[in-house]
């Protein structure tokens, strides 16, 4: 029985200093996620505060909390700019789940704390 992936070596198998820079180059691509993942989630609490001020400023306005048309702004936004490899409909999904939380956000920060008052 052959099996998938018979005669490619593994790292281990490998020359040690060939293996190393393997090991050194997932290092620092993971360094470099890492990196970015910090700064995700700078922004997305960042994101989540200006949340919170926008509710308080709807609530002063009678505005409501969803609004399908600037939604569907904020994806025709975020679609034009993206570049790829991200699909559309990735990027969506993506803001979707922020825009849910976003929502989430207002309801437990600011909505339901002025019912409070």
């Amino acid at each position: 029985c052959e099996c998938i992936g018979s005669g490619v070596e593994s790292l281990s198998e490998q020359d040690p200093e060939v293996a190393d820079m393997s090991k050194e180059r997932l290092r620092g691509f993971r360094d470099k996620n890492e990196e970015i993942d910090g700064k995700l989630f700078d922004l997305l609490n960042r994101r989540a505060k200006l949340v919170v001020d926008l509710a308080g400023i709807k609530i002063k306005m009678g505005k409501k909390l969803f609004d399908p048309t600037r939604e569907a702004e904020v994806f025709a936004r975020v679609t034009g700019k993206n570049g790829g490899p991200l699909s559309d409909e990735a990027v969506i999904r993506l803001f979707e789940r922020v825009i849910d939380e976003s929502r989430s956000i207002e309801r437990t920060e600011v909505y339901d704390k002025s019912d409070e008052e």
